[in-house]
């Protein structure tokens, strides 16, 4: 693998690391100090067998489906990482830390040895040995979603299995308990507890919040056709529903429902179905039928659909910043969200994207942090980094021995 690269300033780096300090030297425990210095031998936020680091540790996982080569690409080091070959890996999916390759017979478990841990008014960031965790059963329609507690895998027949995040941690699958009954669609951690839809017969689906032992403990009032995508925010847990989507939201122990409808009758085929975002960003983004986007924003409860020229994949990092559009022309575009106008595009193309925009091979995506966002190139066998603040700069571009078909980024 080559790079071409453009370096980074180390002002933020170091100006991160004295945030950090300060921050955690804020939350040590009262009783920390000359009269009680055991408590000081293990620094605030320490993790066993991980090194904490000032900065984000952003790794991409990659994936090839015709071969079942896979890898790791540091961001940090430029590094790349062979790991296990996946025979009928079809799709890649990451919890930040995780990276889930599912396949037909089952899920492969990866641990990108990259993560962070929010601790609201600051995070630690950490890196630590990539290592194989195992295979979850389950074939096409299983999905996974987690928390800093549990990983919940709900199979396409609605069932859920509830596995520790400790266990996944430490590089097995353990044992899970089963949920009691079947739901209506995925199970989501949020807030210590777990967010799931159940239905009656042909109703609509409603929430129910259940403890992590699958009871439930509170049925705000809600309703849910079809639902169809999900997202977890700052705001809450995002479901996506035939007229819009419905917020689940937990404040000081009491769970709500709220729908956020478009405002107008949507056809099926230009509902969100599936929703993209920056990890913890309160705005969200989704496909619109062929020619455009629609873009959540949690905060102000409100929908607007972005008209672009033909839509392969979409992201953005939140407000402020672009709306990012690979469009079948192979070059990325960026919208200003509010007015929905054009104000940049990537020269030359970036990549050739005829079978993904006929569906004969997994899509391209966008993976977007808080200053990069990353553009596989299966064709051209290369990752683009993009600097979405400056124009959509190419910053670096990571040369690969394999297609990178699938990618996620972890560490985030």
């Amino acid at each position: 693998m080559s790079v071409r690269s453009r370096t980074r300033p180390l002002v933020p780096a170091l100006l991160s690391a004295a945030l950090l300090t300060a921050g955690c030297a804020g939350q040590q425990d009262a009783g920390s100090g000359p009269e009680n210095p055991s408590s000081s031998a293990t620094p605030h936020g320490y993790v066993e067998g991980a090194t904490e680091a000032a900065e984000q540790q952003s790794r991409l996982l990659l994936g090839d489906p015709g071969t079942g080569d896979t890898r790791v690409l540091d961001l940090i080091t430029g590094k790349i990482h062979d790991t296990a070959r996946r025979a009928g890996v079809t799709e890649l999916t990451t919890d930040g830390r995780f990276g889930y390759f599912h396949g037909a017979d089952g899920t492969h478990v990866l641990d990108s040895g990259a993560w962070m841990v929010d601790h609201g008014d600051h995070v630690h960031y950490y890196r630590a040995k990539i290592q194989e965790v195992g295979e979850l059963p389950g074939g096409p329609g299983t999905s996974i979603r987690s928390d800093a507690g549990a990983t919940v895998v709900t199979a396409a027949d609605g069932t859920a299995d509830v596995h520790s995040r400790a266990d996944l941690e430490k590089g097995t699958l353990g044992t899970p308990a089963r949920l009691p009954g079947t739901y209506a669609g995925l199970v989501v951690p949020y807030a210590e507890h777990l967010i799931a839809l159940t239905r009656d017969g042909d109703a609509p689906a409603k929430v129910a919040v259940l403890d992590r032992s699958g009871k439930r403990v509170a049925a705000p009032e809600s309703e849910c056709e079809d639902p169809r995508g999900d997202a977890v925010t700052r705001r809450g847990v995002v479901l996506g529903c035939a007229d819009g989507a419905l917020l689940v939201r937990e404040d000081d122990g009491i769970f709500t429902a709220e729908k956020i409808t478009y405002g107008e009758g949507v056809p099926k085929q230009e509902r969100a179905a599936r929703f993209r975002h920056r990890p913890d960003s309160s705005t969200l983004t989704a496909a619109a039928g062929g020619n455009a986007v629609w873009v959540l924003d949690v905060t102000k409860r409100a929908w607007t659909r972005v008209e672009t020229g033909p839509v392969v994949a979409a992201n953005t990092a939140g407000e402020g910043s672009p709306l990012l559009v690979l469009e079948t022309d192979g070059a990325l575009h960026g919208y200003d969200m509010s007015t929905g106008e054009e104000t940049a595009v990537t020269e030359p193309l970036l990549t050739d994207v005829p079978e993904a925009a006929s569906g004969e091979a997994p899509a391209p995506v966008i993976e977007v942090d808080r200053s990069r966002a990353y553009l596989n190139d299966p064709a051209g066998r290369r990752v683009y980094e993009i600097d979405y603040n400056d124009a959509l700069r190419v910053a670096r571009t990571f040369d690969l021995d394999v297609r990178p078909s699938l990618m996620a980024e972890t560490g985030r």
